[in-house]
């Protein structure tokens, strides 16, 4: 099928969910992905911070291939190799005990907060159930998860939300302060906002809010769905500020490309669920728990961390060199391969300039252009973008 051909399908039989580019993909490799007349482009989306080894990883098409000649699914009715011992490699790299899989980051995000009420109620009592998140935050679409989204373009027309979440301004000592009760289950945040415009957490903030929680009793449950998996130069972002959540929630990098989400949680919170409170028919199926693996593996044997450091460095150390260029950039935001420019201008006419040029970007909250890009990114991948901004920018 032609680009044309496949717009033209989605327009006829796909719900409009999305507010995609004019452009279709047809195959991916390492930090380039090409349509169907063979253009390319060079991906600093990778699949909205997922494809962290970049497209069509050699050790994850090799493991997905592998486990697909084997075993696919059996659900969660029995015990399966590859899911213990992804499980088995997210503990000894964090700080968790145990790990609930499920297939994206809302459902993750849905498992914190249930998980998260009930061992409120079993510690302190059916009173305890409030849950304090942050404004310009987001967890997913689905029910809970977008309660707890902090922007009220996700609400329009689903309400009434789910009850007992309120919402504070992100790093804000003293709201949280004023926000923390006899109700109060946990605070959810995320170490970096990413849809909510690349806004980092500050590190007093963080810690403050590790104070509250344990003087008050409640969890403190971290939202790295898009910071976790190296994204940050980390493993974890949670790595950077030395505090420990007791939740934490994972998807997008962890597979790779395939569809599978993690909650982490220390032992005495994870003993709050029992067979049957909670489950996920798909969950950590054999398939993408074998991927997953692929990816983890090759992440922490390969220095990707190191260099997602390094090459972060390179990277906005350029977009501060751009900053001083041109006015309409009011900020550098970031860390890692997870960098943003916050602009004074709208965005979203800067990543067609990009796009027509052969370079992929995304804009979140109409003025940030974010950039999310494989970590096995280049410098002269990274140069070729400055370039490409550069242009963009002197005909905006």
């Amino acid at each position: 099928m032609t680009t044309e051909e496949i717009m033209a399908g989605a327009e006829l039989y796909l719900m409009n969910t999305y507010a995609r580019q004019p452009l279709a993909l047809m195959r991916g490799t390492g930090c380039r992905v090409y349509d169907p007349e063979g253009s390319e482009y060079i991906d600093f989306v990778s699949g909205v911070a997922v494809d962290v080894l970049g497209h069509c990883s050699g050790e994850v098409t090799e493991a997905i291939i592998a486990q697909a000649a084997r075993l696919v699914h059996v659900s969660n009715l029995y015990h399966t190799e590859p899911q213990v011992q992804l499980a088995k490699i997210l503990v000894e790299y964090s700080f968790a005990d145990k790990v609930f899989f499920c297939n994206s980051g809302a459902e993750a995000n849905e498992t914190a907060i249930k998980l998260t009420r009930q061992y409120a109620t079993q510690t302190h009592g059916a009173d305890r159930y409030e849950i304090i998140a942050m404004e310009n935050s987001f967890h997913g679409r689905t029910m809970a998860a977008i309660t707890a989204t902090g922007q009220a373009r996700f609400h329009t027309g689903i309400g009434p939300l789910l009850p007992g979440i309120v919402h504070i301004p992100f790093n804000d000592v003293a709201a949280a302060k004023n926000a923390v009760t006899e109700n109060t289950a946990g605070i959810l945040l995320e170490p970096i906002q990413g849809e909510g415009g690349v806004v980092i957490a500050e590190r007093k903030f963080l810690h403050e809010i590790r104070d509250l929680c344990d003087r008050s009793g409640s969890l403190l449950i971290f939202d790295e769905v898009q910071t976790g998996i190296g994204r940050t130069g980390h493993f974890f972002a949670y790595e950077h500020d030395g505090v420990i959540p007791d939740i934490m929630t994972l998807a997008k990098g962890l597979g790779g490309g395939v569809p599978v989400g993690a909650c982490l949680a220390i032992e005495k919170v994870a003993r709050a669920f029992s067979p049957g409170m909670h489950g996920c028919t798909l969950g950590g199926n054999p398939l993408v728990c074998s991927a997953a693996r692929a990816v983890l593996n090759k992440l922490l044997e390969d220095g990707l961390l190191d260099r997602c450091r390094e090459i972060g460095q390179y990277f906005e150390k350029k977009l501060y060199g751009l900053k001083e260029r041109f006015g309409c950039i009011q900020e550098v935001r970031g860390r890692g391969l997870l960098l943003g420019l916050a602009l004074s201008i709208e965005g979203t006419h800067i990543v067609d300039i990009c796009r027509k040029q052969g370079v992929l970007i995304n804009c979140t909250s109409g003025r940030v252009l974010r950039f999310m890009p494989p970590l096995t990114i280049s410098q002269n991948d990274i140069d070729r973008l400055i370039e490409v901004l550069a242009g963009a920018f002197q005909k905006a």
